[in-house]
């Protein structure tokens, strides 16, 4: 694999542009089991601008994983196995629903690493999203690839010193809920929904949770736990997979403008880990 003709995809960028409809921040708020939601009436939520600009690959240049083929705007990185490992976002403005939305993205680094399923590519992207022509979100997302040495989850790591949370909820990902967040995100990653593929071909024991999904519970729990809250900055990171086979937690600590969330599977181990910026 040649990282020097990958990096040439440094700079290239793509724009979007659509309306923020009111259909997927309702489909979320049913999907978060909200009544009446946190967050504030006619606006799109912290991350609830990922169930826009979304993938609209003919279904003949979908993969045998459910991505779509590679090449196009993301590097054709020739490694089976594509991860959203973690990302960082600046809320600059509300989001108002029913806006004219556009989303300019650029691949701002592609790096090479070695980890202990083999070679692993990294992939920068960064997408600067606008409402009516203003500035609203800045963010940046980390997408590894990696070999085909099997997917198992990695060995425990000593138990660390229980922290203490403010609030914590224990949920179980049942099949139907990551099937309704994959059409949420037209996200067709086998993984979800696709329990043979999941075991036989991926290595996985049972589905896998969406990463952008524990993300969004995290920052549920948050606006759950602080009313009137207003999110000015996310950032987060996986750590090992949660699947849907046993209990995991969402916890959350608080702090004076910043908070702290990670998710826990059935064995304490973390999973993600998150910070949050916010103001009254």
């Amino acid at each position: 694999m040649d990282i020097d003709q990958l990096r040439t995809w440094i700079g290239r960028s793509e724009r979007a542009a659509q309306q923020a409809t009111p259909e997927p921040i309702a489909g979320l708020a049913a999907l978060l089991d909200h009544e009446a939601p946190p967050w504030p009436a006619g606006e799109v939520p912290p991350l609830g601008h990922w169930l826009y600009f979304l993938p609209r690959a003919r279904q003949s240049t979908i993969g045998s994983d459910g991505h779509p083929q590679r090449g196009g705007f993301l590097p054709p990185i020739d490694l089976p196995r594509r991860m959203w490992a973690g990302g960082r976002l600046r809320f600059l403005a509300p989001l108002p629903i029913g806006a004219a939305i556009e989303r300019r993205s650029t691949i701002e680094d592609v790096t090479a690493k070695t980890g202990s399923t083999g070679a692993m590519i990294f992939v920068t992207v960064k997408h600067a999203i606008a409402a009516d022509g203003a500035p609203a979100i800045e963010e940046w997302q980390d997408l590894v690839y990696r070999g085909d040495a099997g997917a198992a989850p990695a060995a425990p790591t000593p138990p660390a010193a229980p922290r203490r949370a403010d609030a914590t909820r224990t949920l179980v990902a049942d099949p139907v809920s990551l099937f309704r967040y994959s059409a949420l995100t037209f996200n067709g990653h086998r993984i979800h929904y696709d329990r043979d593929y999941a075991r036989d071909v991926e290595a996985y024991p049972g589905l896998v949770i969406h990463g952008p999904y524990a993300a969004t519970l995290l920052l549920d729990l948050f606006l759950r736990e602080t009313p009137g809250a207003r999110v000015t900055g996310f950032g987060f990171r996986a750590r090992r997979p949660l699947f849907d086979t046993a209990p995991f937690t969402l916890n959350l600590q608080h702090g004076d403008g910043l908070a702290e969330a990670w998710t826990a599977d059935a064995d304490g181990q973390t999973a993600m880990t998150a910070t949050i910026n916010w103001e009254r």
